[in-house]
């Protein structure tokens, strides 16, 4: 088995890309820890529109237990793969560019905030809401591909 890369756009820059095939259920592990994430949210009550709502107005600590968790565990990760020169399965170094900030950024938190707050759904828990039979949620995701489109068609005239 050969590993082939392909940069195909500049945002594309760290993300490696195979044209190897594998049948279909190769990725059914995929769909598996899927599900298990969905179960995690839905357990976690992550999903709930009550307990996003209790966040924004900062009435429980719940939320933000789990989001500070998350970056946590994100921290240490990169703390070990920088400390310990963690490589890929294929051998790989695994470089972390640093990042430089970009009003734009400002711009669009601020964006998927006020989302967030109004339909109680980013885009982790949308799809766990959808599988709990929340079906209107599947406006939001709409909605969210939808902005994704049009940040892609307006791309090159936002500031950045």
């Amino acid at each position: 088995m050969t590993k082939e890369k392909d940069i195909r756009h500049q945002d594309s820059i760290c993300t490696n890309e195979s044209d190897l095939q594998y049948k279909w259920y190769h990725n059914l592990k995929y769909l598996l820890l899927g599900i298990l994430f969905g179960i995690v949210f839905v357990k976690a009550e992550i999903i709930s529109w009550f307990r996003i709502q209790e966040m924004f107005r900062l009435q429980s600590f719940h939320m933000y237990g789990v989001i500070g968790s998350a970056v946590v565990t994100g921290m240490i990760s990169v703390w070990i793969i920088k400390k310990f020169k963690i490589k890929t399965i294929y051998g790989e170094k695994i470089s972390i560019a640093p990042k430089t900030f970009n009003k734009g950024q400002i711009y669009g938190g601020l964006i998927f905030g006020f989302g967030w707050a109004i339909t109680g759904a980013c885009p982790g828990p949308l799809f766990a809401q959808i599988g709990t039979g929340a079906f209107a949620v599947i406006i939001t995701l709409v909605s969210a591909v939808l902005g994704t489109w049009v940040y892609g068609y307006f791309r090159d005239k936002l500031p950045h």
